[in-house]
Formats: C-alpha cells, structure tokens, sequence
C-alpha cells in the first residue's frame, strides 16, 4: 500500500514514520528542502518536546477540542513520545511545569531524530508543494503538485500545519486541500500570540517585565470572566505578551476592539485592606516624601506614573496630604490595572493556529475523513490548539501516530 504524506513536519514526520512500520509504501512531500522548519524554532530553539503529565492534564490543557483527543493522547501519552525519543538517542529533561526539552537544549536533535526514523523506516522523501487532492468516488487516490505532477496512492495523510509562522512553510495549504475534499474550515486565528491594547501607556512601558502577577480577563459582551491566570507578564510596543499573555489569547474567539478588557492585578497575594495598610504604614513612617517616591518602593518605577494617572493623584503631593478616598483609590489600581484589548497580533508572530479542519468530520481514534476514505488529518491543520508547555507538539506527535498506526 503506498501512503503519501503531505508536510514534512512534526505530526508528518512521526505519521510517515509509523505507517512505514507496519509495511507501507511511504512518500513525504515537504515543499522546504528542510524537514521540521517550524520544530527548529519551537521553544525559542530549545523545543518543548512534550509535558510530563498524564492524558487528562493534556487534555484539560487544550481549551481548543481537547476532548477530541482523548483517544490519540491515550494511544501515545506524553511517557511514550519521551520514550520515543530517548530509544532514537536524545536524552530528556523536565523542567519547571513539567516542561521536556532535549537534555543538549538544541531543537536540532529532535528534528534529527525525527528524520533518521522515517529514512530508518525506508520512507521517500520527496520536495514539492502539493495543490489538489485527486479524489475518486469519495475516495483520496493521489496528489498533484503546482507543477502538474501527479503522484498515486492508497491512502493520503494532510499534516500540513496551520497559518503560524508562514516563513517555515505553514501557510493553510492543508485548508484548501481539505475544502476541496468538502470539508468544513473553521475560521484559523493566531494562537499563543500577544495583544494590542488601545492603552498607549503600554507602549511606555515597553520592555518592562512582570512576575508574580495575576490577569483576568473579561467579555463585556457576556459581562463575565472568561479567563485568569497567575505568572508573568512583558510589556512590548503593541501591548503585552510573556506567558500569561499568551494563554490567554487562546480564549479569544469572535475578537473585535473593546469587547475584551484585561485586568491586571500587581498584589494578588494581598487583599485590597491589606494592601491599605500597607500604604498607611508607608505614609505614616515618611509623611513629608513625596508620594511617586514612596510608591516607587511597592512596584518598578516605570509603572508609578501609571498608577498615578489612573489613581488621579499627583506624584509631587507629600504623603501626610493623601487622603483617605486617595489612598483608597490607590489601593484600588494596584489591583485593578485595566487595558482594553484591540487586537491579537498577525499569525507571523503566533505560536500556533486555532481553527482549521473541522473535529467533527474527523475520527477521533483513526483521525481518518468521514468524508472521504483513505484521507487522514494530523497536527496543527485540525482544529485544536492547546496552551504553552509541550501540549502541542504533544498533540501533533499523538496525531501523526493515530494516523500513521491506522492508515
């Protein structure tokens, strides 16, 4: 039986490989000359592997269908991508949040790893873009590539990738393919990305750093929270980004200026009396400082004027003249900053893709097309997506061997 897979990258790679296991003919077509482009950069070139966690924590750690995945992350838990990897000679190690990366901290020998077992396997590899499934009779016989070139098959796997960095070879080929076949798109977004806010003191801030911090998100649409989180923040030129940031974009949907507002707690281990008296402490041990002074010693410097200006007191004002409704308020904002969130940024700077071939038209145990035979969907062109921590690449690597092991 010969299987054509389409995308040469970390779902692709571990698919072709398997399917190739259990005897099949298997050809790759990868339109870089490279392998796993977007593998190379993951984890800031460190790549996340996977999570040390069990099936459940991967699955309640992608908001985006994660319970679609039930069965592929049980088929090849997190335990079993780490012992893949090892058996192909990379040592691992966990780190903080149960983080795995390659013990040599390089991506590059995940990504050799991964082409050494499909060239183990006997897999071809071949370079093209692919542009048309050849379908006949409901059925997935072939591909044709942009240069008219067709190939034949029994069986065609699209791990294509999302829209997320276009300059390592994801730029939703995998979509157009799938609607050809008559499947639904649901509408691709950029995932694990920063914010814009419509703040311009933000921008002022740029470059400043966070920890021990809480966000809370809420839909004013909904007049509801839809979203918090503890952990670290950065402030950038178009907003804000760092962790938090990026988790919660993943809640994002239906995105237009100002429905979504963010609140930023500096203090979240003080309730807002507590808070209080610790300002009254400050005022009363140095009445005649000013008061931008002593607030410069509860948080950077860089943010005092912010609290100031959303406080509505001024910097010059000596403490013993605070009030009681100033300090009040000043309490207040420290626990309360709020943003307004404009936009997310572009799909050049997002980690992955949400939306994509829709869940429901996909076996959730074989990741084969309800709609069409012998066509399978591996990795980021489903629509799932998960939040930072190795849950993706998880995902991607326990598509790939659902495919691969059922084609």
């Amino acid at each position: 039986m010969h299987v054509i897979v389409v995308g040469g990258g970390a779902a692709g790679l571990l698919a072709a490989g398997m399917a190739a296991k259990r005897g099949h003919r298997v050809t790759i077509v990868e339109r870089n000359p490279r392998m796993a482009r977007k593998v190379m950069i993951t984890g800031k070139g460190r790549c996340n592997v996977t999570n040390a966690c069990s099936v459940q924590e991967c699955v309640d750690n992608t908001p985006g269908n994660g319970r679609f995945l039930y069965s592929a992350f049980s088929a090849f838990p997190p335990q079993e991508v780490m012992a893949f990897f090892e058996g192909q000679g990379v040592p691992l190690k966990i780190e903080r949040g149960n983080r795995v990366y390659p013990t040599s901290d390089k991506a590059v020998h995940i990504v050799d790893a991964l082409v050494a077992f499909v060239k183990a396997q006997g897999c071809r590899l071949y370079t093209g873009r692919v542009t048309r499934l050849l379908l006949e009779d409901k059925r997935c016989v072939g591909v044709q590539l942009e240069t008219g070139e067709t190939l034949s098959a029994d069986a065609v796997m699209v791990c294509t990738g999302g829209c997320s960095y276009p300059g390592t070879g994801s730029t939703g080929d995998g979509y157009t393919l799938a609607q050809q076949a008559g499947h639904t798109i649901v509408p691709p977004r950029p995932s694990l990305v920063g914010l814009e806010t419509e703040e311009s003191w933000c921008a002022e801030l740029q470059g400043l750093s966070l920890k021990n911090c809480a966000i809370a998100v809420t839909d004013t649409t909904k007049g509801k929270t839809i979203y918090t989180d503890f952990g670290e923040m950065l402030f950038t030129h178009f907003g804000v980004s760092g962790p938090m940031i990026l988790s919660a974009s993943v809640h994002l949907h239906g995105l237009i200026p100002g429905r979504y507002r963010l609140s930023l707690d500096l203090k979240p281990a003080l309730t807002a009396a507590q808070i209080d008296a610790r300002l009254l402490r400050e005022f009363d041990a140095a009445p005649n400082a000013c008061l931008g002074n002593v607030l410069a010693e509860l948080m950077p410097r860089s943010l005092v004027a912010v609290v100031l200006q959303l406080s509505r007191a001024a910097g010059e004002m000596k403490c013993h003249s605070v009030s009681r409704a100033q300090r009040l308020r000043i309490g207040e904002v420290l626990k309360n900053i709020p943003m307004t969130i404009s936009g997310l940024r572009p799909f050049e700077e997002a980690v992955v893709t949400a939306g994509g071939v829709s869940t429901r038209e996909v076996n959730a145990t074989t990741m084969e097309s309800k709609l069409i035979n012998g066509l399978y969907f591996a990795g980021e062109v489903l629509d799932v997506d998960a939040y930072t921590g190795g849950f993706n690449l998880q995902i991607a690597f326990s598509t790939g061997f659902a495919a691969g092991n059922h084609v």
